[in-house]
């Protein structure tokens, strides 16, 4: 989701070149790390560097696939020395700092540039945390390159480490659809999540909405615009790469990509859901609201009817006459207070055949 502070971010890319090198991600004092992961079916290697300058173009002297997760990406010097080891275009590696992408995939020839959206659930906090993971495939290597230090691809190198699946019997373009078949899956346990706030909401906007309630529908509501601009061009990724005639896709790849898609499908519809339910909890919280609001009246409306007649009975004998045979009687205070009760009591069960008050209505 852009936030005012994000766009301000990109100011200090105007007026500069294409392909100039800005980051637009928070600052951070968090440092710069390569995992160079090399296996093929008999094996599995993994190193950590500093620089690309300790990384030669391991791509072509490695006999299996290569796999380099970049850490960081506020080391702008570092990417430069990564785009010169594997001869990226400047316009690739300025998408790389601008971490405000929308989710797209360009195919350069001798590899593709992939842009993705990781999104998780803040531990212990409200809302949702985005990160933009950029891919690029090529021929026997894979790079991924995110901002965040935790280890959000741990899953695919244990089953790397363990050798459970397809991953060290395929190829490269295998390991770019499991990294992004592992991030179309976190949108599951996203949506997962999600729906059982969602939930609980629907149950406390009927019985008891507060204005807490009313701010919780509208953070969802972000939350789904959020998703769904994560998500949609996603799916025109996912499409995109069926239809490439490049070279880098294996057939046998393409069949696991059309899974991903009927995922991201899949999602989308979810997500389509969701915000339908969240426009429908709105309305119901407003109407619960204004029906609390007619309750109130009502009562307030029944009260001051039964005390009119009672007020004008208060005030006929409130006037400072002379002559009012009933204020000499002994038994007239009595009469007139039984008389207020009688209006009273006339009135009440008036109001209850006419169904206005009674079991199941509030007073």
């Amino acid at each position: 989701m852009t936030s005012p502070k994000s766009s301000r971010k990109r100011s200090g890319k105007v007026g500069l070149p294409p392909g100039s090198l800005v980051y637009t991600g928070d600052k951070t004092d968090r440092p710069f790390e390569i995992t160079t992961t090399i296996y093929n079916e008999q094996e599995y290697r993994v190193t950590t560097h500093k620089f690309f300058r300790e990384c030669p173009l391991l791509s072509q002297e490695a006999t299996g696939v290569t796999w380099i997760n970049v850490n960081g990406l506020h080391h702008t010097r570092n990417l430069e020395e990564l785009g010169e080891c594997f001869h990226l275009h400047p316009l690739v590696l300025e998408d790389i700092l601008n971490t405000d992408q929308r989710p797209k995939m360009d195919d350069y020839g001798d590899y593709l540039f992939i842009v993705l959206k990781l999104l998780r659930s803040r531990e212990g906090l409200p809302g949702i945390a985005a990160e933009q993971l950029s891919l690029i495939l090529g021929n026997n290597y894979v790079i991924s390159l995110h901002e965040n230090h935790e280890d959000v691809l741990a899953l695919i190198r244990e089953r790397l480490q363990t050798g459970k699946g397809r991953l060290r019997r395929s190829g490269a373009d295998y390991l770019a659809y499991s990294l992004v078949d592992l991030i179309v899956d976190q949108y599951f346990v996203i949506l997962e999540d999600l729906g059982e706030i969602i939930e609980d909401l629907e149950t406390e906007v009927v019985s008891s909405p507060t204005p807490a309630t009313l701010s919780q529908i509208h953070r969802l509501k972000r939350e789904m615009i959020m998703l769904r601009k994560s998500v949609w061009p996603l799916r025109e990724v996912i499409s995109r790469l069926l239809r490439s005639e490049s070279p880098l896709i294996t057939g046998t790849t393409a069949l696991y990509l059309k899974d991903v898609y009927d995922h991201v499908i899949q999602i989308i519809d979810n997500i389509e859901t969701f915000r339908d339910i969240l426009s429908g909890l709105l309305d119901i919280y407003l109407s619960s609201v204004s029906n609390r609001l007619n309750e109130v009246m009502k009562v307030l409306t029944i009260i001051a009817t039964i005390f009119i007649p009672l007020t004008f009975i208060a005030g006929v004998y409130g006037m400072n006459f002379k002559y009012m045979p009933e204020l000499e009687w002994p038994w007239g205070y009595f009469l007139i207070l039984s008389v207020m009760l009688l209006v009273a009591l006339l009135m009440l069960l008036f109001f209850k055949q006419k169904g206005w008050i009674g079991p199941g209505r509030t007073l």
